[in-house]
């Protein structure tokens, strides 16, 4: 377990100001602030986890096993919610009785050793139908019930698997949706989606992470679990790539 100590100090107009030991920066504005935060356990959601603490949000986790091929990235969830000491809750939701996706489906291969120029254009088999979507309504609902006034999502459109539910359109109609379907929303008082990486690279991301000190050693991206990474799924090049773009070593261990 890390330790915290919570530092207060004054500013040229004596304001208060508020860090943490970890490296993050609390914002006074949304000190008492709830936000829940969408956590899979991999790169992108553990970093909008550490930004959305450092935006001063009392942040509850959300993870999801929705029937995927391992359990690895909740394992890696429960750790990263536990060094952060937020609240966590696990849904579970089974779509693998949908299929449709080679993350849900066995019977359909993950893709291996994709040409990155492909891995950005085209839709890969590890799609999962309106995932996003689900997980998002349901991070809504939560939201609404404990009052929280943010939901962040790691979400990104720049070195990402080519996923529509991860495109900046898709989280601006979510949002209309948000708006016009909660008593919050219809009352005033709109839950905002907050997709602080859509526009960073893997790369960016990652150097973000490091200057807030997110713990990448405890993160899992790969889609074929084990106890170490495959090197070859879409998801662990686009990670080896953003490592070495960013020019510092994967702290987790591949096969390959």
């Amino acid at each position: 377990m890390v330790a915290y100590s919570l530092i207060i100090a004054l500013d040229a107009n004596n304001q208060k100001s508020l860090s943490l030991n970890s490296g993050i920066s609390l914002s006074r504005e949304t000190m008492n602030d709830k936000a829940v935060v969408l956590l899979s356990g991999g790169i992108d959601s553990t970093t909008a986890l550490a930004i959305a603490i450092g935006e001063g949000f009392r942040c509850y986790a959300l993870s999801f096993y929705y029937g995927q091929r391992h359990s690895k990235e909740i394992d890696s969830a429960k750790k990263i919610a536990r060094h952060y000491r937020t609240e966590h809750k696990i849904m579970e939701i089974n779509l693998n009785q949908i299929g449709g996706s080679a993350l849900t489906d066995k019977k359909i291969n993950v893709p291996k050793n994709r040409d990155m120029k492909k891995i950005s254009r085209e839709i890969p088999t590890t799609y999962v139908p309106a995932r996003n979507t689900i997980m998002l309504s349901y991070a809504l609902a939560y939201a609404e019930v404990i009052g929280a006034k943010a939901i962040f999502i790691g979400a990104n459109a720049i070195d990402y698997s080519g996923y529509p539910d991860c495109r900046p359109e898709y989280f601006r109609a979510f949002q209309k949706m948000a708006d016009l379907g909660t008593k919050k929303g219809v009352e005033g008082s709109k839950i905002i989606i907050k997709t602080p990486l859509i526009n960073m690279k893997k790369a960016e991301i990652i150097k973000k992470g490091n200057s807030l000190n997110v713990p990448y050693h405890m993160t899992w991206s790969c889609y074929l679990g084990g106890s170490t990474a495959c090197g070859q799924c879409d998801s662990c090049l686009l990670r080896l790539k953003g490592f070495a773009e960013a020019g510092c070593e994967d702290p987790i261990r591949y096969r390959n």
